[in-house]
């Protein structure tokens, strides 16, 4: 499944459209174009009778076929930095049922023809922004007009998933242990679901074994846990609150009755621009609940009751009213460090005011200060990093559309290129001027 596990998914898992994707539909017109033109080529017996200007000092004679000639190509990304790599085990399912030809209405599968090298999803690779200095994550050598069409998918879900990896990865660094939950499904259409959840769910590995960490994985719809076994969490939006006339505890109330335990009772608690007095009304309305139940002797029963947190979710235009003008209007917006701070302390000390005998006061006070925050709304590595800098008492984060940021540091285009072609059974350096072959330990041989 990856590299923490040694194991390769296959396409038991992806279910590729596979008779399209040999037909080119995934394809970029050219490399359809390439790829029928060195077919008719080799069909046609042609060999090469031009005169190289690279390959002078190469005898190029003697029946050299251009349409089935053999190259080495290698697949890299440009990105600067650090990149967690995913994305692998897919292309090669890809190379895998989709290199070959047609003849007629047959399609010939050559994939035991090629040779391939790849690292493992969940990898890392450097790179310097020189393609010159490039650690590459495929080698395939084969006849390209065999796999020529399937440059444009591999490359695709390469960057994509790589990219999306290296985002969370980084938002995790940011956070600083704390646990990111996977929010970005309604930033893009339902089909990358899957893809998207599996790079998350490599991503958080990643960072638990570069930082000994054990961080849980969080992700919001069970499309995006399909490759790896993972189901969808949350508690209720702010729809879910209108359904209740705004009355956020009474909505939690609702929910905590007749929802499963296993799900973590989280309040949205900016429905109404008060987030203090929003969940202190709902911890109080839970906690009465609990209350009562435990003293009935129902403690299973109580355990619904529990309120796990918390979630900030003030729009960038609002400015909730437990936060007080103060300076800058713009920094008062949102979800700020104040805000956070303000519903921490209430919630910490709201129990003082609930009028509880004597021998509720300790587990009263514990179940205030167990009540975790969560934020959202906007929030990406930089932001959380300032949040963390502050100290701001966060327990973790919702993030959502800076998952998919491709620009400046993050853009995480792969490429491909040919760097060798096979002469009368000799392996030949010929890359275009400005890139080169190079090496890579954490290649394996695929097969």
């Amino acid at each position: 499944m990856s590299a923490f596990d040694g194991k390769r998914l296959d396409n038991a898992t992806f279910k590729l459209d596979i008779e399209r994707m040999r037909q080119g539909w995934y394809s970029d017109k050219y490399f359809c174009n390439i790829a029928q033109m060195l077919t008719i080529l080799s069909k046609a017996n042609y060999c090469y009778q031009g005169k190289s200007p690279r390959l002078k000092d190469i005898d190029l004679t003697g029946g050299i076929s251009s349409g089935d000639l053999e190259v080495e190509m290698q697949v890299f990304t440009r990105r600067r930095g650090k990149t967690v790599v995913v994305g692998v085990d897919k292309s090669l399912a890809m190379l895998r049922h989709c290199t070959g030809y047609q003849d007629g209405a047959k399609f010939i599968d050559t994939s035991n023809d090629l040779e391939v090298w790849a690292v493992q999803d969940g990898d890392v690779v450097h790179g310097t922004g020189d393609p010159l200095q490039v650690e590459p994550v495929m080698r395939i050598r084969g006849r390209y007009r065999d796999f020529a069409m399937l440059e444009t998918p591999i490359l695709g879900v390469l960057t994509r998933s790589s990219r999306v990896a290296t985002n969370v990865y980084n938002t995790l660094i940011s956070a600083r242990g704390k646990a990111v939950l996977f929010f970005p499904a309604r930033f893009d259409a339902h089909e990358v679901q899957t893809a998207d959840g599996y790079a998350y769910n490599i991503a958080v590995q990643r960072f638990n074994l570069d930082f000994t960490g054990k961080l849980p994985r969080f992700i919001s719809t069970d499309a995006q846990g399909d490759w790896w076994g993972g189901q969808g969490g949350g508690t209720v939006a702010h729809s879910a609150i209108a359904c209740f006339f705004g009355d956020t505890a009474e909505a939690m109330v609702a929910f905590s009755k007749v929802l499963p335990t296993s799900i973590p009772r989280i309040a949205l608690v900016d429905f109404n621009n008060d987030s203090v007095a929003d969940s202190l009304a709902t911890a109080q309305a839970l906690f009465s609940r609990y209350r009562e139940l435990v003293d009935a002797g129902s403690l299973e029963e109580a355990e619904r009751y529990k309120l796990y947190g918390v979630r900030l979710d003030t729009g960038g235009t609002m400015r909730d009213v437990s936060v007080p003008p103060l300076g800058d209007p713009v920094l008062d917006m949102g979800v700020t460090p104040r805000l956070v701070f303000n519903v921490r302390q209430a919630l910490d000390s709201c129990w003082e005011s609930w009028n509880l005998p004597v021998e509720w006061h300790a587990r009263a006070a514990d179940y205030c200060k167990n009540i975790h925050i969560v934020v959202s709304g906007g929030f990406n590595p930089e932001r959380i990093e300032r949040f963390e800098k502050l100290g701001v008492p966060v327990d973790s984060y919702a993030v959502g559309s800076s998952l998919f940021d491709n620009h400046g540091a993050t853009v995480n285009d792969y490429t491909a290129d040919v760097v060798r072609v096979k002469v009368k059974g000799k392996w030949i350096d010929l890359a275009k001027v400005g890139r080169t072959r190079c090496e890579n330990p954490a290649l394996k041989r695929a097969w």
